[in-house]
């Protein structure tokens, strides 16, 4: 039985625990495993955005054992269903939640406003609160060095890139592979097709084919599936993975991967959880703290590439190079970064224009 004295100084801790606030208190009660939600976008596969995530997601088991028990539900649609599977990962007991898609935002801000108790963080969103943060890659950064490989090996001047919706993150990622291509060879020119789809390997095929026969010999995807790097090594042209490695899918076409390595973002989190030291952050990682990881180079990527790649990705590292530092110029001609400069945070997060070379127009 329980003495008066121990009761005391356990009633002691535990009002000390709430008035720091419902996050420390939670953390302190450790008899039982914290749980972790996730929801998904696509299915978790062997390859692209899903199923960097679900690595992220071992990564913390492996981190911390026992002390947390992980789930996730995959395939949610962007929208009514979003909120459906929220609350019934709250209603399960998750105390915190991984919302990972753009898609999945206003549900998750809309559940948080319900369980305030639960922390949850959105990946690539904008919105936050009192119990939600938000985290993105700077992806942008391995896409640009993606362009300088393809810039420099194209044999065309014609890089095709695959995208799936008009949101500025994915416009950003064309810009800076187009950035990075045009800093090494100023004649190259980027043809869009948009597949209106995370997840959708017989559209992905057919944007592949499309700017192939527009004279593509480099592509690149903000998609998930392997398509487009299959079609490229049918076809006898570069490609390179996208979000996890895909050289597995195309051995002599995969030239890199730009990835995402979400482990040391979810450990990172859940360790402050545990420690009660959590609070909302807007937090954009990139190659810097190893969140965008670019995979070993094919041996077919000639040595003085590699040199220029390599040079490019320690400077980005080291905060002497960034995709977006002036001049950079608009599909008009117009200067909208001025030399000297670089673009401002709002405007990087909000983009909504193509630089100059790129081809075709943004839809709205």
């Amino acid at each position: 039985m329980m003495d008066r004295r121990t009761l005391l100084i356990n009633s002691s801790i535990l009002a000390a625990l709430a008035a720091a606030g419902p996050f420390a208190a939670a953390a302190f009660a450790d008899q039982e495993p914290l749980k972790v939600g996730f929801i998904y976008v696509g299915p978790v596969g062997d390859a692209g955005w899903t199923y960097a995530h679900d690595q992220g997601r071992k990564a913390l088991e492996k981190e911390f054992g026992a002390k947390v028990k992980t789930t996730y539900v995959e395939n949610v649609a962007e929208g009514a269903d979003t909120e459906r599977v929220l609350r019934q990962l709250v209603a399960d007991g998750n105390k915190v939640i991984f919302t990972t898609s753009f898609g999945f935002m206003n549900a998750t801000v809309k559940v948080a406003q319900s369980a305030p108790n639960v922390i949850f963080e959105h990946a690539t969103g904008y919105k936050t609160a009192k119990n939600l943060g938000v985290y993105e890659a700077r992806f942008y950064e391995g896409a640009y060095l993606l362009g300088v490989v393809a810039g420099k090996m194209t044999k065309s001047n014609t890089l095709g890139f695959i995208a799936s919706f008009p949101i500025p993150e994915v416009i950003r990622n064309i810009n800076a592979y187009t950035q990075g291509a045009r800093s090494v060879n100023p004649k190259v020119k980027t043809k869009v097709i948009w597949v209106n789809s995370w997840y959708d390997p017989a559209k992905e095929r057919q944007a592949a084919e499309t700017l192939i026969a527009q004279g593509a010999d480099m592509l690149c995807q903000n998609t998930d599936s392997p398509a487009v790097v299959q079609v490229a090594q049918e076809k006898g042209v570069h490609a390179f993975g996208w979000d996890s490695d895909m050289t597995k899918f195309a051995p002599k076409a995969h030239l890199t991967a730009n990835t995402n390595n979400w482990g040391v973002f979810y450990i990172a989190t859940v360790k402050k959880v545990l420690d009660g030291t959590w609070k909302p952050e807007v937090v954009k990682w990139g190659l810097k703290e190893n969140l965008v990881v670019m995979t070993p180079l094919n041996p077919a990527v000639p040595l003085d590439v590699a040199k220029v790649f390599e040079d490019k990705k320690k400077a980005m590292i080291d905060g002497k190079l960034t995709p977006f530092q002036g001049p950079v110029k608009d599909q008009s001609g117009t200067v909208r970064v001025p030399a000297g400069s670089t673009m401002p945070l709002d405007q990087l997060m909000s983009f909504d224009w193509y630089v100059e070379g790129v081809e075709g127009s943004i839809p709205r």
